[in-house]
């Protein structure tokens, strides 16, 4: 079993920056695809970054197009964290940010993914 813990969320004002932390239990970590989402009241949950591990020993992330170039998703094994920086933020930024694990591989649904944490407001004004 894995446990999330998101922290770093918090106001920022637009162009400024918040990082969030997504702190994990469990022995798994290393092995799975993490991810970050976001739910803004009266929306969908959307992807907005994750992270797996890829070809020679390297990590591949993907993120959404809102947020490329943006947001940058990276993870520190020996502290079993995940990591979103966040640059630039827009209003529309403005959501829960949920963090999200598993060992289905990397993915944009959701339901690929078996671990949640309890969400992190962020808050972005103009």
């Amino acid at each position: 079993q894995v446990q999330l813990v998101e922290s770093g969320g918090g106001l920022a004002q637009a162009g400024g920056s918040l990082r969030l932390s997504c702190a994990a239990s469990g022995r798994t970590f290393s092995s799975s695809a993490m991810g970050w989402f976001r739910q803004a009241p009266g929306k969908e949950r959307e992807f907005v970054a994750g992270i797996k591990w890829g070809a020679a020993n390297t990590y591949y992330a993907d993120y959404a197009s809102a947020v490329k170039g943006r947001f940058t998703i990276s993870r520190d094994n020996a502290k079993n964290t995940v990591y979103l920086q966040m640059n630039s933020l827009k209003p529309e930024d403005t959501a829960v940010y949920y963090c999200a694990g598993g060992l289905r591989g990397l993915g944009t649904d959701p339901y690929k993914y078996d671990y949640w944490g309890q969400g992190t407001q962020v808050t972005v004004s103009s």
